[in-house]
C-alpha cells in the first residue's frame, strides 16, 4: 500500500484548509510565525523573533518538495475565509521509512488563535484522516511535560498516554520529560472516542 501510496494534498473542514504549503504561502507563514514568536519561543525550538519573507518562502518550498518525494509531510492550517495561516502541523516519519505506516504529528498555533480550542479541533481532525485516507497504522503526539496546552490537547482528542522519557533531549540538547501519547488504526473507529464530533 505504502508503495504507491499518493499523500492526499488538503483536508476541508469548517473554516479551514489543512494542506501542504505551496509556492506563494512564504508571506503568510513568516507573518504567523514572526506574530506567533513570543508564544512559541518556550517549546518550538524553530522559532525565531523576525522571520524573513525569502526565508520562509523557501522553507513552504521545502515543504512542499519533500511533501511529493513523500519524505516529510508538513501541513499548514489556513482560515479558508480570511486566506491567513493559522497554525501549522503535519505527519512525520522521523526518519522511519514509510512503509512502518508510522507518524508523529506536531502542531503550532498562532499566538491569536491559541486557546480557544483550535489545536484539538485541528488534532481530531488529523486523527480521523489519518486512519482513513493515509496509511498510518500508529498516530503518535509528543510533547514536553511541562507544556500544558500540548498535553491538554492530546488529552481532549482522547489519545491513551503510553509513556513519559524522563530527561529526554531534543534534538537540538534540551533536557525535558516526553510524554507520549499514541492512537492505533486497530483501535478506532468512526464510534470511538478519537472519531467523535470536531470540539
Amino acid at each position: 500500500m505504502t508503495d504507491v501510496m499518493l499523500p492526499p494534498d488538503q483536508l476541508l473542514m469548517d473554516g479551514l484548509a489543512i494542506r501542504s504549503y505551496d509556492v506563494g504561502d512564504g508571506a503568510a507563514h513568516a507573518e504567523a510565525v514572526t506574530a506567533s514568536y513570543d508564544h512559541l519561543k518556550e517549546y518550538m525550538e524553530w522559532a525565531k523573533p523576525r522571520q524573513g519573507v525569502a526565508e520562509s518562502e523557501l522553507l513552504c518550498r521545502r515543504f512542499r518538495a519533500q511533501y511529493l518525494l513523500r519524505q516529510d509531510f508538513v501541513l499548514g492550517v489556513f482560515d479558508r475565509r480570511a486566506a491567513s495561516l493559522v497554525g501549522g502541523t503535519g505527519f512525520h516519519l522521523r526518519g522511519r521509512p514509510l512503509a512502518t505506516q508510522y507518524a508523529e504529528v506536531g502542531m503550532w498555533i498562532h499566538a491569536q488563535h491559541a486557546g480557544c480550542g483550535l489545536g484539538t479541533r485541528v488534532l481530531v481532525a488529523l486523527l480521523r484522516w489519518g486512519f482513513t485516507e493515509w496509511p498510518w497504522e500508529r498516530i503518535e503526539w509528543r510533547c514536553d511535560e511541562d507544556n500544558a496546552a500540548s498535553v491538554r490537547v492530546a488529552e481532549k482528542a482522547g489519545m491513551p498516554l503510553e509513556a513519559r522519557l524522563r530527561n529526554d533531549a531534543t534534538p537540538t540538547g534540551r533536557r525535558r520529560n516526553t510524554l507520549i501519547y499514541a492512537a492505533q488504526r486497530s483501535e478506532w473507529s468512526p464510534g470511538t472516542r478519537l472519531a467523535g464530533p470536531l470540539p
